[in-house]
């Protein structure tokens, strides 16, 4: 148009077009920032439970989050600072997840600009989760296992009693009994104790003790072997910690004189377990192996009769002769039953005769079946 070549601010250059192909400017938006952190490594979010030093703006959060809680008669949904190691591996310093080029934002800044190289990365791997340490102290809750893991001298570093809880005999006893041993005895709110137990029933109580103490496999075989009629347990692959506890339980009601469990792939003895013995854990021994079908060898060698639970199994449970001698009832998992090699090392398959379409039993009530029976053929010789 006439006249617009000297007006001002107009382009002394040709328009450039959109960039094609992933080149140019758009190349650096295509590598991302990285994985996002989650809340609990985040310093800056009240979820926080990372290793770094709580910075006084999160800190209170935390304790705003706490007072509304308190308020309201919850839990309060904040992290627990120091849970979740987020420091950096060999060489110190921190940062964010070593995710690449442009890591994104995290505890040391954004992107990866000022970052030296050759830092190894966190130790939680990134999108995995942090699993506590087989050493950390359990927390044992509800009064009837507390009172029992008491009674049964099970070693104890504190006992948690809740503020305004009903007391009844059981709290008077476990209070007294903590005080004799010389337990301390902490009163906190019942808010501060849910957040401890992560939102489990704990009847006010709670009592945290250290990792639970293993008996070894052959003490555990020799001590079953000086009984009139030996008795023991093994669990094949329960993944279920309420599962093993309601089998410790069971193996205490009718007689057994101990259970195993594998190492690996199976549960251990966790507060959720001691719960759901009701304290039956501190009465039976317990051991962990290292392979269950060696172990099951060595207590054939030993004059054991092994028999497995299966659906499909040779033998009715009702026509179970070998009962009344030394015997051990081994319980598949809770959902592919008895593993291959296990199931082959087995002298006997056992079957429970049921009349109604149901498939299977429950692991714990198959094994509470199965031990009731073996305690009925016992007491009828």
């Amino acid at each position: 148009m006439a006249g617009n070549s000297q007006r001002r601010g107009r382009r002394l250059t040709p328009k450039a077009g959109a960039p094609k192909g992933s080149g140019g400017k758009n190349r650096a938006s295509l590598a991302g920032k990285g994985r996002t952190l989650p809340a609990d490594e985040r310093p800056w979010h009240k979820g926080y439970s990372g290793t770094e030093k709580l910075p006084q703006r999160t800190a209170w959060k935390q304790d705003k989050e706490r007072r509304a809680a308190e308020a309201e008669g919850r839990a309060p949904k904040i992290g627990t600072p120091g849970a979740k190691d987020t420091t950096w591996g060999k060489g110190g310093g921190r940062g964010v997840p070593a995710a690449g080029k442009g890591a994104g934002r995290g505890a040391g800044g954004r992107g990866g600009a000022g970052r030296t190289p050759g830092r190894s990365g966190p130790r939680v791997a990134p999108g995995r989760k942090s699993n506590p340490s087989k050493d950390a102290p359990e927390l044992l809750v509800g009064r009837n296992p507390v009172v029992e893991a008491l009674r049964s001298q099970v070693p104890a570093t504190a006992l948690y009693v809740a503020q305004g809880i009903e007391i009844d005999d059981r709290v008077n006893e476990l209070v007294r009994t903590a005080g004799d041993r010389g337990i301390a005895i902490l009163e906190v709110t019942r808010a501060e104790l849910d957040r401890m137990t992560g939102g489990v029933l704990h009847q006010g109580v709670g009592l945290q003790v250290p990792p639970f103490a293993y008996e070894p496999f052959e003490d555990l075989v020799a001590a079953a072997l000086e009984q009139t009629a030996p008795l023991l347990v093994a669990l094949d692959g329960v993944t279920d910690p309420r599962n093993l506890g309601a089998v410790i339980r069971s193996a205490a009601a009718f007689g057994a004189q101990g259970v195993f469990v594998p190492e690996r792939r199976a549960a251990g003895i966790t507060a959720t377990a001691w719960r759901t013995s009701a304290g039956a854990a501190a009465r039976v021994p317990v051991s962990q192996v290292t392979n269950l079908t060696r172990s099951l060898k060595y207590c054939q060698e030993a004059g054991f009769m092994v028999v497995g639970l299966d659906a499909d199994g040779e033998t009715d449970l009702y026509d179970l002769e070998a009962a009344v001698g030394p015997l051990v009832v081994v319980v598949g998992s809770e959902g592919r039953g008895l593993s291959r090699l296990v199931g082959a090392t087995c002298d006997l398959t056992v079957s429970i005769p049921m009349v109604s379409d149901v498939e299977s039993l429950n692991a714990s009530v198959a094994a509470a079946v199965t031990l009731a029976e073996v305690a009925r053929r016992r007491a009828a010789s």
